[in-house]
């Protein structure tokens, strides 16, 4: 057995040395695809194809021919050429036979609707060619056959031969598949393919009304944020698979096909990682790979203002990078579910099954696996899969919340009926009862007043407490006849920053500096208050300028040591400015003289800079 391989690769060997020796001619009949035998209506012309590579993108196709000696067979026998990231145009040669008695009619499909500039080149029966010019650049009218590819009918006559030239240009990765079909198993292939697709684009669909319905009941923004991100996978599938330039903007010519799908891909996959970290609640469960997470929004929601000014520049990194983003939000996932995560569960499960099913179909476009159904459709179904399960794990999330509440009725109802029983049992126990619910109530009256005078977002005294620790502390000072100080403190730039880092990273902001503020005043009688919107304020009794500036200005430096970034600020961080004022109260006077010197003081410090202290 192994003696005969060796027999039969020596003689191919003899064989290719002669079409050297006797010239392109002779190597273009070894070439030709019989088109009469296709296996199964269909054959793949990669290992047929000539190349030849136009580095410039200036050669005609006079030139090309001119230069057929220097087209390269391609070596091939994937299912697709790829050539990457270059700005070089490809010419491809192919020769088909027709040794039948009877005229052939057959189809060449190019299987990859993101190729910019197609230029298919067939001679009529004198001889002369002519050409059919269409992609994803040209409008979709400019397509021979109608289908979300680029399908040329191709005729030939019986006992001809045929040489065809297909010229291809592309801004971004040249994967070029090219497929020669019998029309009758193209015409059952393309309506299977359509149904597919229908089926696939109508359950995202359904997903995506079904959530948006519980995002407008429930008030939730998970559910948006799942909504976002169906809808961007949608258009970007939609975009890499041809059907947005069939049926949503048909007559739209340039760039913009092919760079309404990368948009569409950046922007799900940072809807995505918003989801999955709001889901997961990544930043308490793993502060510092949600740090990670962080960075990946950033990148997936910048990379479309690179993908839209500088597409061909910059295609090629952006995909370097998802393909390392891509695992590793897979690992992130894994962590968390280790970490027994509920809701990681459900999220890994559907990232690792979407992950499967785009690999599926590039394996099969390199050979390595066979093409079927699950191959072909590999991204879709696992992106159809991914969508289900998110939803699943939203209605888990749900599931989770009514059983909690039914946790949470079930335990008063054994509350009440325990009080009841206990109440039959005995008047003393009634009474004790009676009194014991009283002193828990004043408890809990007395917790419901603290609430009232504390800030809920920053867990810190609020306005109408700081106003009345001001009023007592201001009659104390006068009847003590000792000083008192207050300060007022402003974030700078925070509307800037709210802006830019959105309402969410806002509130976080709010939080680390009242919680760095109440961390410098550490006497017993001093009082750390949210004055309002990004201002917070201190009394500090019993203290004079100098001893309030110092107060400040530790609470100044202590927040800029922070280094929290502010890209929108002048030094790139968060700052903050304070004014304080001290004086002793005189009896019969309000405190309001006192407020005024402090805000007095606090706008001076911004007028002169900010990121700093000024005392009155």
């Amino acid at each position: 057995m192994h003696s005969c391989q060796g027999g039969m690769n020596i003689g191919r060997i003899f064989i290719c040395w002669l079409c050297w020796l006797c010239g392109p001619a002779w190597a273009m009949d070894v070439a030709a695809v019989d088109a009469a035998a296709l296996p199964h209506g269909a054959q793949s012309l990669t290992a047929y194809l000539s190349v030849l590579e136009d580095e410039g993108g200036g050669l005609d196709f006079d030139g090309a021919r001119a230069r057929d000696a220097e087209f390269r067979n391609a070596g091939k026998a994937d299912e697709a050429l790829s050539f990457g990231y270059t700005r070089s145009a490809f010419w491809l040669r192919v020769v088909l036979r027709n040794p039948g008695d009877r005229p052939l009619e057959r189809l060449v499909e190019i299987s990859n609707a993101r190729l910019s500039d197609i230029r298919f080149y067939q001679p009529d029966v004198d001889g002369r060619y002519h050409v059919q010019r269409s992609g994803s650049a040209h409008p979709y009218a400019t397509r021979p056959y109608p289908n979300r590819y680029y399908v040329y009918p191709v005729r030939l006559e019986p006992h001809a031969r045929q040489t065809i030239y297909v010229r291809v240009w592309s801004e971004g990765a040249k994967l070029i598949p090219l497929t020669l079909w019998e029309p009758a198993a193209y015409a059952a292939y393309q309506r299977h393919d359509y149904l597919v697709q229908g089926a696939y684009f109508g359950a995202a669909g359904a997903m995506m009304l079904f959530n948006f319905v519980l995002f407008l009941t429930l008030r939730d923004r998970l559910y948006l944020m799942y909504v976002g991100f169906v809808f961007f996978a949608v258009m970007a599938l939609s975009g890499q698979n041809g059907l947005a330039q069939e049926w949503l903007w048909p007559g739209v010519s340039g760039s913009w096909p092919n760079t309404a799908a990368s948009l569409g891909f950046s922007l799900s996959a940072g809807m995505l990682t918003t989801f999955m970290r709001r889901m997961i609640n990544t930043r308490m469960v793993i502060p510092r790979l949600d740090r990670v997470l962080v960075g990946l929004q950033l990148f997936f929601f910048c990379a479309p203002l690179a993908t839209l000014f500088f597409y061909v520049q910059t295609a090629g990194p952006i995909t370097t990078l998802w393909a390392v983003s891509a695992p590793l939000i897979m690992v992130i996932g894994i962590v968390c579910a280790f970490k027994r995560q509920r809701p990681a569960y459900f999220f890994t499960a559907a990232y690792l099954l979407f992950f499967l099913g785009n690999a599926s179909s590039s394996l099969a476009a390199l050979a390595i696996l066979p093409h079927n159904t699950i191959t072909n459709y590999g991204s879709q179904i696992g992106s159809c899969i991914e969508m289900l399960m998110l939803a699943f794990a939203l209605a888990d999330r749900v599931y989770v919340m009514r059983r909690e509440k039914e946790k949470a009725q079930r335990a008063a109802f054994a509350a009440q009926s325990d009080l009841i029983a206990g109440l039959q049992e005995s008047e003393r126990l009634l009474e004790s009862r009676v009194n014991q619910r009283t002193r828990e109530l004043k408890v809990a009256n007395e917790h419901l007043a603290a609430l009232s005078m504390t800030d809920g977002l920053t867990a810190i005294a609020n306005r109408r407490r700081f106003d009345e620790v001001l009023s007592a502390e201001w009659a104390r000072a006068a009847r003590q006849h000792h000083m008192l100080a207050i300060g007022l403190l402003d974030i700078d730039y925070f509307k800037q920053y709210n802006d830019h880092y959105g309402h969410q990273q806002g509130d976080e902001c709010l939080r680390v500096v009242a919680a760095t503020f109440k961390a410098q005043l550490q006497r017993g009688g001093d009082l750390v208050a949210r004055y309002g919107g990004e201002e917070f304020a201190f009394v500090a009794p019993a203290t004079d300028a100098d001893q309030a500036l110092a107060i400040a200005d530790g609470v100044c430096r202590a927040v800029a040591a922070l280094e929290l970034p502010h890209a929108r600020a002048p030094g790139g961080t968060l700052t903050v400015s304070l004014g304080v004022a001290s004086w002793m109260p005189l009896a019969g006077e309000a405190p309001d003289a006192l407020l005024r010197a402090a805000d007095q003081a606090l706008y001076r410090a911004k007028q002169l800079g900010r990121n700093r202290v000024e005392v009155h």
